[in-house]
């Protein structure tokens, strides 16, 4: 067995170190000819990329303390895995796959010799070939890198549910000044060192961002202690005066880090076998500051001798070496020679037995672990029936509130099933939430699990929490839970985070990273496909009559829909049982982005289990009971989507109904909003957009269509235009006015509301010869009435008018 505190061993942990050093800098310049020294093959004009691109600034940092995780995992037979945060650092995870082996298991080109390391070295930041940063595309990553200020809230989420897995999360010191990164270091209150895996967080100080110094790396080390105390951790350093003083880094390196994962695992000893810190108290974590000079050991100053290593010089391509200049060709392979490849490959390419001989095995390769696929239990969710948390709507109660109030609000019936689905998956369903699961009404999970909070809990004030629950809401943050969300989903689990409507946009750019994951792991073979990531959009933009214009912002929809369309679905379900059944949908696909648009609020309801089945299947359907003529032609079609919309495109075209039962039209429901799209390129197969003669059966020809929508119009108006659409389309939706106001008022200041809506449609009527134009004139002015009533009450009497409060629905003419 082999002595890992050895120093034989550790110098094999330098060579280790050496050779990806080695492959980082040659990829990002050479093309061919990797090995030329060992080969004796001078470097010529044609080996030369013509555009090097790449980072170097954060490399040999994070290659260091990559190669010390190995050594951690043959030691302790650990189960870890690499986070790496700073940045565009790909080569990383690149070198280190490879060498150990697991990149020529995924890619079976790229050969453990010298052909396989030049196709190695070209595909690298090359056309058709890999991004400089960690990707999907590579064995062993977990996330998206170069999208900072993630990498702990992934790697917190990751190991949740995981209680055999250590999260090695590599945080860059300009990663840490953004807002994300520093609100999760307080993740440690909520990690249960009795269920849940662990993280050790290294914070790789290199001292600079791009042309900057960096905030952390200025702080002395007694300021930086203060400073993770305060936040619950304990700090240790891995540094030293003389940055080429490689040995006693290897030497500090290893201690320190053996004393944090025997740390580790005395916590989780003490939590599994003794019980402790179930009682607020929260164990002191290791937290690692390593200062790892940027650039460390490539080129130490520029023509000008500027200084590159340990400066913002060294951060991207640190030498103008390209195939038109060879110039700084010496310096480069002074550079490379410094890391004595002889020593690290044979002439044929091959990495050296001794090399080979300290690689961890298996799945123990950080390259190869599971969790960083998929999840090692990759199996569905267990799902109750939905159908036993339905309303029973009928001709009696469609259209028309229950007395029980909680059966009128959409999240209060989906939370019971949700309850049922916490407790039938017990480590595999997680919710997240910025402290809004309460007051999105989801008091049927409540009823099941509390929140997962590990800090002290005082009664009678606190509520609800324990230190192992289902629920993550209590941190303020919105990047917190879609980062836990993210990691919990990567490796292989289902969760749901909530938000209010318009603060999910502060993560919008987090779940478009997310979704160019998918789109990039789905192009890989070997990669696992992943469970959907669900967000639910709850306190809707018309929901915000007592926050006012501050909290309306609809426009995830808008966002999202931008991207392709086969990893998104967005769902906008009318009532309650219709949420079940998307809800259900929602968590059956996988390897999708699942936004649901969701009331809270008492609302009447409207579908049957049946028509609610169809809904969340077909994505729309035609209404019959809400249609004069549901097949054939029609004068007009009324169609909506979303929970407000609804009920006032229904009331719309009831009140059309009322005064004018000669007209025909029908009603179309769209629960999935997507599949009114056309956007697929040329030979791609959209598995959901509707055919021409799909989206025809429902919106016919040469017919206006009066559109009540959730979200800003011209996304709807997007649709019929990429349709080419011969009818004229009008969408009323979300039109950027909005007030602390009354609940009908905010449908009003869109248009959206009944008699806006069914004036235009007396209007296209009269002007198209399907309704006397005289009874036309008068409806309207009845509208106009209406109104002017709805505006003089609410500001006069603070109140919505009884045309609105006091109308259900009846059966059409």
């Amino acid at each position: 067995m082999a002595d890992f505190d050895s120093k034989e061993y550790l110098e094999l942990v330098d060579k280790w170190w050496r050779a990806t050093n080695y492959l980082s800098a040659g990829m990002i310049f050479l093309k061919s000819n990797p090995l030329f020294s060992v080969t004796n093959t001078p470097i010529e004009a044609e080996d030369v990329k013509v555009k090097p691109i790449g980072h170097w600034g954060t490399i040999s940092g994070q290659t260091f303390l990559y190669a010390h995780a190995n050594r951690l995992i043959n030691k302790y037979g650990l189960n870890m895995f690499y986070i790496g945060g700073p940045g565009h650092g790909g080569q990383v995870m690149v070198t280190n796959a490879y060498l150990d082996g697991a990149y020529t298991e995924d890619y079976p080109e790229i050969t453990q010799d010298i052909k396989g390391m030049s196709h190695l070295f070209k595909r690298f930041s090359f056309p058709g070939g890999i991004g400089s940063h960690m990707t999907a595309q590579t064995p062993g990553s977990l996330h998206e890198g170069g999208e900072l200020g993630y990498s702990l809230s992934h790697a917190f989420g990751a190991v949740l549910d995981n209680p055999d897995q250590v999260a090695f999360a590599v945080v860059g010191d300009g990663e840490a000044e953004t807002g994300p990164s520093m609100a999760s270091w307080h993740s440690i209150k909520f990690l249960n060192a009795k269920n849940d895996g662990a993280v050790l967080p290294i914070l790789d100080l290199n001292g600079f961002k791009i042309s900057n110094p960096t905030i952390f790396s200025r702080m002395s080390d007694e300021e930086i202690t203060k400073f993770f105390e305060g936040l619950g951790y304990s700090p240790r350093f891995i540094e030293n005066d003389d940055i080429h003083d490689y040995a006693t880094y290897h030497q500090l390196a290893a201690n320190i880090l053996d004393q944090a994962i025997e740390d580790i695992q005395a916590i989780q000893k003490d939590a599994r076998e003794n019980g402790k810190y179930q009682d607020g108290t929260i164990p002191a974590w290791p937290v690692i500051i390593a200062r790892l000079p940027k650039g460390w050991g490539g080129p130490t100053h520029d023509a000008s001798n500027n200084p590159i290593e340990n400066s913002f010089r060294a951060h991207q391509v640190p030498l103008p070496l390209a195939q038109n200049d060879l110039t700084t060709l010496p310096e480069f392979e002074a550079w490379m020679n410094s890391y004595k490849p002889e020593e690290l490959f044979n002439t044929d390419g091959t990495l050296k037995d001794e090399l080979k001989a300290i690689a961890p095995k298996g799945d123990k390769r950080m390259s190869a672990n599971p969790i960083t696929n998929g999840g090692a239990d990759r199996s569905d969710l267990k799902l109750p029936n939905w159908r036993e948390f339905a309303n029973d709507i009928n001709d009696d109660t469609r259209g028309k509130e229950f007395a029980d109030s909680k059966r009128n609000m959409d999240m209060a019936t989906l939370s019971n099933y949700l309850g049922a689905v916490s407790e039938l998956n017990p480590t595999r369903f997680r919710f997240f939430g910025p402290d809004e699961t309460m007051s999105n009404r989801l008091w049927g999970l409540f009823n099941v699990t509390p929140r997962q909070w590990m800090e002290e809990i005082k009664e009678p004030q606190d509520q609800l929490l324990s230190p192992a629950g289902r629920i993550i809401d209590s941190q303020l943050s919105e990047h917190q839970a879609e980062g836990w969300l993210e990691g919990y989903t990567l490796t292989g689990r289902v969760g749901i985070f909530a938000s209010y409507e318009s603060f999910l946009r502060v993560v919008d750019t987090m779940v478009t990273q997310h979704f160019k994951w998918l789109r990039h792991a789905s192009e890989q073979a070997w990669r696992n496909d992943y469970p959907s990531l669900n967000l639910i959009a709850t306190s809707t933009a018309f929901q915000q009559d007592h926050n006012g214009y501050t909290h309306q912002d609809p426009g995830m929809l808008t966002h999202l829909a931008e991207k392709k369309s086969n990893f998104i679905r967005e769902y906008l379900p009318a009532d309650g049982n219709s949420l079940l059944a998307v809800q259900e949908r929602a968590f059956s696909e996988r390897h999708k982005v699942n936004l649901l648009i969701a009331s809270k609020q008492p609302r009447q309801q409207w579908f049957t289990v049946e028509e609610a089945e169809v809904l969340a299947n077909e994505g729309l359907k035609i209404i019959d009971w809400a249609s004069t003529a549901p097949s054939g032609d029609v004068d007009i079609t009324f169609a909506s989507a979303g929970t407000e919309p609804t009920i006032e495109t229904l009331a719309a075209l009831w009140l059309i109904n009322q005064a004018f039962p000669e007209v025909k039209f029908r009603y179309v429901n769209v629960v999935e909003l997507l599949r009114l799209q056309k956007k697929s390129e040329p030979n791609m197969n959209d598995e959901r957009e509707l055919s021409p003669e799909e989206f025809n059966k429902y919106f016919q020809a040469d017919t206006p269509v009066i559109f009540g929508f959730h979200a800003y119009e011209d996304l709807i108006e997007s649709f019929f235009f990429e349709r080419k659409f011969t009818g004229d389309v009008y969408v009323h939706g979300y039109r950027e006015d909005g007030d602390i106001t009354t609940t009908y008022d905010m449908r009003v200041y869109s248009h959206l509301d009944r008699f806006h809506q069914a004036k235009e449609a007396a209007e296209i009527l009269s002007a198209n010869g399907k309704i006397d134009q005289a009874a036309a004139d008068t409806f309207i002015a009845k509208m106009d009435d209406t109104l002017a009533k709805h505006f003089e009450v609410t500001r006069n009497e603070g109140r919505d008018i009884e045309e609105f409060t006091d109308w259900n629905w009846s059966p059409l003419k």
